[in-house]
């Protein structure tokens, strides 16, 4: 692993890894990671029908 490029620590010296180690890794964890790129925990948007009204 590269710092950088991998994954970095936050300011609260927290290890945050990057979307290219996930895609490294090669699955999800499902632990919804910061920087998942399967979107996995992220919030979808829902259109409603009625929202133009």
């Amino acid at each position: 692993m590269k710092e950088g490029a991998d994954y970095y620590f936050n300011e609260n010296g927290l290890m945050v890894f990057t979307a290219a180690y996930h895609l490294k890794r090669g699955y999800c964890c499902k632990n919804k990671c910061k920087h998942c790129p399967w979107g996995f925990g992220k919030s979808k948007l829902k259109s409603r029908p009625d929202a133009d009204k």
